[in-house]
């Protein structure tokens, strides 16, 4: 049985905005992540959101600067903030801010000296879900959503896992890793040379072989029209001419003015909670 400990809990918007810490068997470390109780949680279990943040992130950039919380209260979502990667001392890392630690990418290691703790696919799709069912008021309605590489990740573990999500969003996701440089230098470290492995990992190359009812998962993405990453590494207009070809559902929103910050996911972040509940 993992054992739990509570690093915070604060009140917000009626709500419950916490923090938990327990030892991943799946990472080989400690992990945390967030979790906010909406209201409703006193009269029954919820739905529940899982969150994937970007590179550089912890389970903290979310919680206190999208502010998430009042739409979360409003509609009764649990949300579930994982962190980014393993972390700790015994944990391989890099000098760069994009590989190693804060740097997961949300897929299972291959290659030395990853292998043996990266493995965030796992631990977001199965250990880290099974913990928070048996501990919190959830039910088994669940959505992902996240942002950057964090909109990777959803995107990636929505359509690898047909009817496992009730939906799928993102915002600046990076669709395309196989083709972009953050990608190739992540996927080249954890999983090798080897190219058409790369292809397990990449949202454009699922949505094409997604096996799933393809109408019950509709896919919102927003992106800034000033995100200075947009053309060397987002290139979200593959991801819809991908879409478009497979003929799955997208809303793809170009958002005049802003960039890759909270500002902007703070902007419209309830849209992405209505878009999980079917409303949007």
């Amino acid at each position: 049985m993992t054992t739990l400990e509570k690093i915070e809990d604060v009140t917000c918007f009626g709500g419950q905005q916490q923090v938990w810490q327990h030892h991943s068997q799946v990472l080989g470390c400690d992990m945390r992540f967030a979790v906010y109780l909406p209201p409703q949680v006193s009269e029954g279990p919820c739905p529940v959101l899982y969150w994937l943040s970007g590179l550089t992130c912890s389970e903290q950039n979310f919680i206190t600067k999208a502010g998430a919380q009042r739409y979360a209260a409003r509609h009764g979502v649990v949300i579930v903030c994982p962190d980014t990667s393993p972390r700790g001392e015994a944990v391989a890392d890099d000098d760069a801010y994009d590989l190693g630690q804060g740097a997961g990418f949300y897929l299972n290691a291959t290659r030395a000296p990853w292998a043996s703790h990266y493995r965030m696919y796992d631990y977001v799709v199965d250990e880290l879900p099974a913990l928070v069912e048996d501990s919190f008021p959830v039910t088994d309605r669940r959505a992902i959503s996240g942002h950057s590489m964090g909109g990777h990740g959803a995107l990636v573990i929505a359509l690898k896992n047909p009817g496992r999500y009730v939906s799928v969003s993102a915002f600046a996701p990076i669709v395309a890793p196989t083709q972009v440089p953050w990608g190739e230098k992540a996927f080249s470290a954890y999983l090798g040379d080897d190219r058409a492995a790369w292809k397990a990992w990449d949202a454009c190359e699922l949505v094409a072989a997604y096996t799933g009812d393809r109408a019950a998962l509709p896919i919102l993405v927003d992106q800034g029209d000033a995100d200075n990453f947009l053309d060397n590494q987002l290139k979200p207009d593959l991801f819809q001419q991908a879409c478009d070809q497979a003929g799955h559902p997208l809303t793809l929103r170009m958002q005049p003015g802003y960039d890759h910050s909270y500002y902007f996911i703070a902007s419209f972040i309830g849209d992405h909670l209505a878009h999980m509940m079917g409303q949007g």
